[in-house]
């Protein structure tokens, strides 16, 4: 642990098909910050993850003395750290309400994607109904701004996109003519610099 802590640059370990992870290092790539991403998988899991992350899990971010292993804290922690291009709004209640959508789509969206990825046949095909149906109910939202709720890109981008973009992995179909609006908003996004930076290997590969 010292050897890493003594390092000069920002170290994140990375999980290469972790949603969680994506969305870090899409705020990273929007950012430009200079970091050493490390890939973790089951074959290459480093032995100092465990000293620096008391669950052993990725997302984890390492900042000098500071080590970070709760996505949405880096995503802030990284907004503030380096303050442009800002991804939360200057005002205090908008800046509250994006919160509060990003704690929408950590309580509600991000469990049905865990079903779906690792629970039962059963679990999987409710999960990707519901993640499905809720899907195609928020896509009006994006007929009068280009961003979620926003009309500048933010943090709460950053949580959505990378579960829209795991949507063929997670074999959910959208009815393209009835959620235009939600695939207008996908493909503006898929196409940021920031957004294609911070795909891994593993993460092109589902949409290639």
């Amino acid at each position: 642990m010292g050897v890493v802590a003594k390092r000069s640059s920002m170290i994140f370990y990375s999980g290469g098909d972790d949603h969680f992870s994506h969305r870090v290092r899409i705020v990273l790539a929007e950012k430009g910050v200079a970091v050493d991403i490390v890939e973790v998988t089951d074959e290459h899991h480093p032995e100092e993850l465990a000293d620096l992350n008391p669950y052993n899990s990725v997302p984890t971010l390492l900042d000098r003395d500071l080590v970070l292993y709760e996505s949405k804290v880096m995503m802030e922690y990284l907004d503030e750290r380096f303050p442009h291009p800002p991804l939360l709004p200057v005002y205090p209640v908008a800046r509250a309400q994006s919160r509060l959508w990003m704690h929408r789509i950590e309580r509600e969206w991000c469990p049905l994607v865990e079903q779906v990825q690792s629970g039962s046949r059963k679990e999987a095909d409710k999960a990707r109904k519901e993640l499905r149906e809720s899907l195609i109910g928020i896509s009006p939202i994006f007929e009068d701004m280009p961003f979620f709720m926003s009309e500048e890109f933010t943090l709460v981008d950053c949580c959505l996109a990378p579960i829209l973009w795991r949507l063929p992995q997670l074999d959910i179909e959208l009815p393209e003519k009835q959620v235009k609006p939600l695939m207008d908003y996908m493909a503006r996004v898929f196409d940021r610099e920031g957004f294609k930076a911070a795909l891994s290997e593993r993460e092109r590969e589902i949409r290639a």
